[in-house]
């Protein structure tokens, strides 16, 4: 008697509306999880339409498209003799509902509908998609295009299992693993022996040992077999989806995939016992007395064999955990490259200014140059490819990161009269050991002819306060500066590579980290104004850490000296030559202190008052309540006063929990009264309340 299955669980880099694209890649998972020995292939939520179409889920096109990649996946000799489960929207009696289509040998076996929809930080599935009901299972009148490839009229659709020959398989998908009702649970009551989920899980640093907590826990507490299935890359849009599909069984991990990649297509296999299943269960008194019974759709096919006692099964696998320093590596640099293959651009440009932040983004830049040779010599086809058509020259083959770096990544540093030389050497030595091709470039005259036209037209030229100037004439020609950096690094970005007597155009990266976006520090329309940021998400904490990672990874000596320096925007005056100006001068609180303010008032919904409350008691060691009181009002005024930058940011990677982003994460007036006057009173109540004491030393 047969008791062992072969399962496969895949991560595919779908893109969102790329039908045909989408199509190959889900045909070659299919493909080498049958040369893998599977009869179960599981993929990726969304996976034919691609997960982020967000506002195109609206349009009939999208679902005629999806169905008719349907079609051509049912008609593919690929696809017989192998249980498929691929993602799609289906409308049903007028609702949209992300679904799930189980196939087999022509025939579409079930159509499961999501039953919890994800709705929180970045997603709005609620928007497109309707939840459905549990253990409601209608009948789906299938489109003529697909009756005429399976002769079937109508298939079961709603909250069931499938129910072959030898077992019994339940469909998660995504948000349901995560929600405290997860249908696993009254399934494995039921009977189901095996749980799949596909999901479409976007990165954020530290996340990935929560999800393999998720499926040990899920198996462990009620036994089983659980697939895990994950979209990867870039789909169009600010969030990484970073893959790592993984096999369980009884509360251990037997196979996980990569978490970073620029593999297209990833396929895991394992092979696995289901007797191991069932005494795992037998032993702790399982039960379906008093859960309501699933609808079963019933199928002659068998995932086991009749002689199987040879074949090995999978054992418990240690699983792999990446650093946060590894994973800002790794996860940007995977987004940066499948941006930069599919925009159809020559490259990126870079202003470098020898501070950690833009130093940050070159580096990224590096590792994905890593990342990219490393593919090639690995013999994968679709990364020369790209390569080839990126650089203009089919005959290229990429040997070292620094050889590519010098073809696809120009930086620039553009030097005021208020920039220092060690600023400017530090760009320069970072630029020569990554093999960046770098451009020095002086402001000073666009500067001064802007300023030019301003004194014309007024009759007044503004200065720096050290002159002698307002504040407000300080901060007007300090922005000035910032915005002139911007506009030369499009035209550079448009023009430079026609210069050198190439093709195409090179995207523009920004810098700016997510506490300075968190508090405004920055200039609106300046050098955060680029394409795409791949550190918009990242704090200044862990930038300063995967710096330190970089010096011993890539060997890059020159980032010891930018790490030393204190951060600066050189923007104001120098002062006997050196520098003058500090960025947590300027902010008057630290990156680190800024960090836990931002994880409050995102993460743990905080506003003034509440932030002050708990600040008190995680700040008693270094500052007085008054102290504390303080640092909150003051960061929420600049945080008000600033807000309305957030509303042009760039679009930047998603990497932290607690981003400002305007877009779609974090929705928040942009117009505030930046007095707070009830909330502030509400905390000088409180500190005159409190007697007043030293912070502990």
């Amino acid at each position: 008697m047969g008791r062992k299955v072969t399962l496969a669980t895949c991560s595919l880099d779908q893109w969102s509306l790329d039908f045909d694209g989408n199509l190959l890649r889900i045909l070659h998972s299919i493909k080498l999880a049958k040369s893998q020995g599977a009869k179960y292939r599981l993929g990726p939520e969304l996976e034919i339409c691609g997960y982020g179409c967000a506002d195109h889920f609206y349009e009939s096109d999208t679902q005629l498209h999806c169905f008719e990649v349907l079609q051509k996946l049912l008609e593919s000799p690929e696809t017989q003799d192998i249980i498929c489960d691929v993602g799609m929207p289906v409308m049903h009696h007028n609702v949209r509902y992300n679904c799930r289509v189980l196939f087999l040998n022509k025939k579409i076996l079930l159509i499961r509908p999501k039953l919890l929809m994800a709705q929180s930080g970045n997603y709005r599935e609620m928007r497109w998609f309707s939840p459905w009901k549990e253990r409601r299972v209608d009948e789906y009148f299938l489109p003529r295009m697909i009756q005429q490839v399976t002769g079937q009229v109508t298939v079961p659709f709603g909250d069931c299992v499938l129910s072959t020959s030898d077992t019994c398989i339940g469909t998660e998908i995504c948000a349901e693993l995560w929600k405290s009702r997860s249908p696993h649970v009254q399934m494995s009551l039921d009977g189901v022996e095996i749980f799949t989920n596909s999901s479409a899980s976007h990165h954020v640093l530290r996340k990935v040992d929560y999800r393999i907590n998720l499926l040990k826990s899920s198996t462990a507490k009620c036994g089983g077999i659980y697939l895990y299935s994950n979209q990867k890359g870039c789909d169009g849009d600010r969030l990484y989806y970073d893959g790592c599909p993984m096999v369980a069984i009884n509360g251990e991990i037997v196979a996980q995939g990569a978490q970073f990649s620029l593999d297209d297509v990833e396929v895991v296999t394992a092979t696995l016992d289901l007797e191991d299943v069932r005494s795992y269960r037998g032993e702790m008194h399982h039960t379906s007395l008093d859960s309501e019974l699933y609808h079963r759709v019933r199928v002659d096919f068998a995932l086991t064999s009749e002689s199987d006692v040879t074949i090995p099964t999978h054992q418990p696998i240690t699983c792999h955990y990446y650093s946060a320093e590894e994973e800002i590596s790794l996860g940007p640099a995977c987004w940066l490259w499948d941006y930069l293959r599919r925009s159809g651009q020559g490259g990126f440009l870079l202003p470098l200014s020898g501070g950690v932040d833009s130093s940050s983004t070159a580096c990224i830049v590096y590792s994905m140059c890593v990342l990219v040779c490393r593919a090639v010599q690995d013999g994968n086809q679709q990364v020369l490819k790209d390569v080839r058509r990126i650089v203009g020259d089919e005959s290229y083959c990429p040997q070292e990161p620094s050889e590519l770096c010098a073809l696809i990544f120009t930086t620039c540093y553009m030097a005021s009269e208020n920039s220092s030389e060690e600023t400017r050497n530090r760009a320069k030595d970072l630029a020569a050991q990554i093999g960046s091709y770098h451009v020095n470039i002086n402001i000073d005259a666009a500067v001064k002819g802007i300023l030019g036209i301003f004194s014309l037209v007024t009759r007044s030229s503004p200065r720096f306060t050290v002159n002698g100037g307002s504040r407000r004439e300080n901060l007007a020609l300090q922005n000035l500066q910032a915005r002139v950096r911007m506009v030369l690094a499009y035209l550079f970005a448009q023009l430079s590579l026609w210069s050198r007597g190439r093709p195409g155009g090179l995207l523009v990266l920004g810098s700016a980290n997510v506490d300075e976006s968190l508090t405004g520090y920055f200039t609106k329309y300046d050098c955060s104004s680029a394409d795409i940021n791949p550190i918009g998400g990242i704090s200044k904490t862990d930038l300063k850490s995967f710096l330190q990672y970089c010096v011993g990874k890539f060997q890059l000596s020159a980032l010891s000296g930018i790490l030393a320096a204190p951060p600066t925007a050189e923007l104001e005056p120098l002062k006997d030559g050196q520098v003058a100006q500090t960025d947590e001068a300027d902010m008057g609180m630290t990156y680190s202190e800024l960090s836990v303010i931002g994880r409050l008032r995102k993460i743990y919904k905080c506003g003034p008052y509440s932030m002050f409350c708990k600040l008190i008691h995680l700040w008693r060691d270094a500052l007085s309540v008054a102290e504390v009181g303080q640092k909150v009002k003051h960061f929420f005024r600049m945080y008000s006063v600033n807000r309305h930058k957030m509303t042009t940011v760039t679009p930047a990677y998603h990497a932290e929990s607690y981003s400002p982003d305007d877009n779609r994460f974090d929705l928040r007036p942009f117009l505030y009264s930046a007095s707070w006057s009830w909330q502030f009173r509400s905390i000088d109540r409180e500190i005159s309340g409190i007697p007043a004491s030293k912070p502990e030393q």
